[in-house]
């Protein structure tokens, strides 16, 4: 059967094009051009002389109007794949349509499609089968175009701005840039472990200090952690990378960079996230991360007593082994829940973050941001650290860390400290979550709603 059908079907046209065009009539008139259309049959009505089918592409949906002694007899079946032929024309009862005069079977559907009136609700068969999904729920659709279209509105931005698109390696011999567990690997070839990359920073850094100035990478990021309905062991991130900036330009940048993505992608600055509208317009609010949790009782630069601050608030500690834990602790806890508008988060203790300038008005505050949406924290940005002696230091701390229980910490990277040692100008840089600006460019819940083929378990 398949070998007897077309290879091919050019010069087609856009469902939503021909569409756009019908509407412009008047009911019962055809255009004057025939157009040629290719798409999946999602509905079918009428029997005898004249049958209805609904055409689907990724552009929109159109009626075809099939009548026998036109187009010939209807001999399809729903999910099918047909091109056609036939000219625009809008139906007496005011649906755009297609008058076919051609209809051709391209594909032959050898599996009926899910309940295409309720469309596919099931959430495990959703991830599982994404490809039933995109078909039969026109939301799903949706959403993945907004991301695509997303991604390309960052990307046209950042190149407009200057900066230049890099590729870093995901296969690491050293991992570093964020606090996470990786993935291990084996190369057989090297004879040595490599680990999938929990962050591009240090390798974007490496290029700052060989005079690229201004760069970025959108790419996958693994860590071998939980999974929640904001965590992914794959995910997708963007970092950037701009010398001669500080975190205060980064700042300005960001919001503005999301502001004009959000008016160019959904043609305004609000959206519905979680059941809240969110304005995504620059200037967003910003409050220091000191004054964020004091104005939530559960800050104190002693471990002891914020350990006792937070039980005594109902918070299992007992995962915590480190002050620089129970801060970050007390902060997802209770105070990133209520950054609903989006809002900057500045001034972070030295502790929790090794690879940050420190404030000029305070050595024990690092020049360092988090960005916070919907509740959720979007993203990360420091003053880079660019005295190679400070970050050795820093790397040691970290390292101490580890030896006291914290398995995230920095485990430090000689290569990068001698890259430093050449002479890093100041530099501003950030990263920001695609999927979860994504959830909330869409209003989707979970993470896994914005990633095409999100992990899942095996099933037993």
């Amino acid at each position: 059967m398949a070998d007897a059908l077309p290879k091919r079907f050019p010069d087609r046209e856009l469902v939503g094009d021909v569409r756009a065009e019908a509407e412009r009539l008047e009911p019962g008139l055809e255009g004057a051009e025939k157009r040629r259309l290719a798409g999946r049959v999602m509905g079918r009505r009428g029997h005898g002389k004249l049958v209805f089918l609904d055409l689907v592409d990724r552009s929109g949906q159109i009626q075809l109007l099939c009548a026998a002694d036109r187009a010939g007899p209807v001999d399809v079946d729903l999910g099918d794949i047909v091109g056609v032929t036939g000219r625009p024309t809008m139906s007496r009862r005011g649906e755009p349509s297609v008058a076919v005069d051609e209809l051709e079977l391209l594909a032959k559907i050898a599996k009926p499609l899910p309940d295409t009136y309720h469309g596919l609700v099931e959430a495990e068969t959703r991830y599982r089968k994404r490809y039933l999904d995109l078909l039969v729920n026109e939301e799903t659709r949706r959403d993945f175009l907004i991301r695509s279209r997303l991604i390309s509105a960052l990307r046209r931005r950042l190149d407009e701005d200057g900066f230049v698109e890099v590729e870093t390696p995901v296969l690491q011999p050293r991992y570093g840039g964020a606090f996470a567990t990786p993935f291990v690997t084996r190369s057989n070839e090297l004879d040595q472990d490599l680990y999938l990359r929990i962050a591009t920073e240090l390798y974007l850094k490496r290029l700052i200090v060989g005079g690229l100035e201004k760069v970025y990478e959108i790419g996958k990021d693994f860590r071998n952690e939980g999974v929640s309905y904001k965590h992914s062991p794959e995910f997708t991130m963007l970092e950037w990378y701009e010398a001669y900036a500080d975190y205060r330009d980064t700042m300005e940048r960001v919001e503005t960079l999301v502001e004009a993505v959000a008016r160019e992608v959904l043609g305004t600055t609000k959206t519905t996230f979680r059941g809240r509208e969110i304005d995504l317009a620059a200037p967003w609010r910003r409050v220091s991360f000191v004054e964020a949790l004091a104005a939530e009782g559960v800050w104190s630069q002693d471990e002891h007593e914020l350990r006792t601050l937070l039980d005594g608030r109902g918070v299992d500690t007992s995962h915590d082994k480190t002050w620089g834990q129970l801060v970050d602790h007390a902060l997802s806890h209770f105070v990133e829940p209520g950054l609903i508008q989006p809002t900057i988060l500045y001034d972070y203790p030295l502790e929790l973050s090794p690879f940050a300038r420190t404030s000029d008005g305070d050595p024990r505050i690092v020049e360092r941001f988090e960005y916070f949406i919907g509740g959720m924290e979007l993203g990360n940005a420091f003053t880079e650290l660019n005295d190679a002696e400070e970050q050795a230091e820093r790397f040691r701390l970290q390292r101490a860390d580890r030896e006291a229980g914290d398995a995230t910490a920095e485990a430090g990277d000689p290569d990068y400290v001698e890259a430093l040692s050449y002479g890093m100008p100041p530099t501003g840089g950030l990263g920001l979550g695609i999927d979860r600006l994504a959830m909330v460019f869409t209003g989707r819940e979970t993470i896994r709603d914005v990633i095409l083929f999100p992990a899942l378990r095996e099933r037993g």
